[in-house]
């Protein structure tokens, strides 16, 4: 679980976002521990006790098929975006390695990847994920120590260099500029306090909706060890993430003191910052340190691609193949059915990385921040709508769907500049996500009480807070 939510974003975007800017984006990483919290003893009793294969079987028993496929559907149009992500992050360090162009890099990389998730199955992501977690760790306190050797005034130094700059700071890059943001609420801009609550909205669905981890609940041998993995998740992540951000930050310090104009580059935007980490790599660490390291950094996208490739033909093949097309087939059918979603959606996430390495973005952090904030609005608060409330039907959740659709549409289409300016978007498009849990929660609920008012005739033993059997989970 731990390697699934450690990737190349962790490795090269997080280092990348604190060399160019501050700690801004760091700052919804801040909430995981609540919402793990949460998710181990609110959401994970529902997919133990009912016993799911996929987080989607749940939507389906409480709704409809129809809201299991609307469901699937999202998941799977979000992975592919985070793949596209993630493999054009490890495809920017092959171009540095090998000095191959960088399409090649993105399929060579691509091709790898897919070819040991689709013969390996879940066994072959969860151990790779095991190994490459602690390459990744490794290499990067490698990078660090090096850092502060070559550093004059060694590991404080990086401290003064960086407090001096206001590299530390919750402050957002605006025209060259850091300016430290306020912690108001403000849904036009970026403030302290909002980011906590896109953190904590974002993480929520994370560890209540998305398959990488539901596939994982299901699998462990019991509630106590699934909770023990996300105890050790809510433990752990934030320090490692952060470690990785202060890498970025000690970059920063480090070429303040050793000057070179491809670090300036990546600096004032001219080449993109995820370059960094490649660049000191490859040019100032021995070679075969710098191959450890070079390891680690190909293991951490590995571990995250292969987590989600896998689970895109988990969901593929449960919730929409076998579900409504082809019922009563033998399992090696099936497997062969997943082999193939499997390989699509590679092909997807190479098209995907292509793309973004023409595409104009601050850094990458921040355009998955806002991708995922659009694409997955709503998500959390249909499931949360399940969870806490037994009226709710799926006719009024199709009601808060369609009003929510709307509503993300609008805000891409208005940030792009093709409507007139009186539809202009009133916040920022990070909290399009949070705004659209809240959006259908309340939409769906409000018309399953005033418009659809005739509830399902449906057992809903253990699909609520209210409805539960008492039965022991453990």
């Amino acid at each position: 679980m731990i390697g699934t939510s450690i990737s190349s974003v962790t490795f090269l975007a997080y280092p990348a976002d604190a060399y160019k800017t501050a700690w801004l984006r760091f700052l919804p990483n801040y909430t995981l521990p609540f919402a793990v919290l949460l998710a181990a003893y609110f959401f994970l009793p529902f997919f133990r006790r009912t016993k799911i294969i996929s987080a989607y079987e749940y939507l389906e028993d409480r709704f409809s098929p129809s809201i299991r496929i609307y469901g699937a559907i999202t998941f799977i149009i979000g992975q592919l975006i985070r793949l596209a992500l993630i493999l054009f992050l490890v495809s920017i360090l092959m171009h540095e390695i090998t000095g191959y162009s960088a399409i090649t890099s993105v399929l060579l990389a691509g091709v790898v990847v897919a070819a040991y998730t689709i013969v390996g199955g879940i066994d072959a992501v969860i151990w790779t994920d095991v190994l490459q977690t602690i390459i990744l760790v490794l290499g990067g306190i490698v990078i660090l120590i090096l850092i502060v050797i070559e550093m004059p005034g060694g590991f404080s130094h990086i401290f003064e260099i960086a407090t001096a700059d206001n590299k530390f700071a919750i402050a957002e890059l605006t025209n060259g500029q850091l300016n430290p943001v306020s912690w108001s609420f403000s849904l036009s801009d970026k403030t302290g306090l909002m980011m906590l609550f896109v953190g904590l909205t974002v993480w929520l669905q994370e560890y209540g909706t998305n398959q990488n981890v539901i596939q994982r609940y299901a699998a462990a041998r019991s509630m106590k060890e699934a909770r023990k993995g996300l105890f050790t998740i809510g433990i752990l992540n934030v320090p490692i993430w952060a470690f990785y951000m202060f890498l970025g930050t000690a970059l920063y310090a480090f070429f303040q003191v050793n000057p070179s104009p491809e670090a300036i580059e990546m600096l004032n935007g001219t080449q993109k910052a995820e370059h960094i980490m490649p660049f000191f790599i490859l040019n100032y660490m021995p070679p075969g340190i710098a191959g450890i390291v070079i390891s680690a950094a190909l293991a951490a996208a590995m571990s995250s691609l292969d987590s989600s490739i896998n689970a895109i033909s988990t969901v593929t093949v449960n919730d929409i193949y076998r579900r409504h097309f082809v019922k009563d087939k033998d399992d090696k059918h099936y497997l062969h059915v997943a082999w193939i979603a499997a390989a699509v959606a590679s092909v997807f996430m190479i098209i995907g990385a292509i793309i973004l390495l023409f595409a104009d973005t601050k850094t990458i952090q921040d355009a998955g921040t806002i991708l995922a904030s659009v694409v997955m609005g709503g998500v959390f608060g249909m499931y949360l709508l399940g969870f806490v409330t037994t009226r709710a039907n799926s006719k009024s959740v199709w009601f808060g769907i369609a009003i929510t659709f709307v509503f993300s549409v609008w805000t891409v289409l208005a940030k792009q500049g093709v409507l007139p300016e009186s539809l202009t978007v009133p916040f920022d498009l990070y909290y399009t996500g949070m705004i659209g849990h809240i959006l259908l929660f309340s939409t769906a609920f409000v018309a399953s009480v005033f418009i659809f008012k005739k509830r399902d005739n449906k057992d809903l033993t253990n699909l609520t807070i209210w409805t539960q059997d008492g039965e022991s989970i453990e």
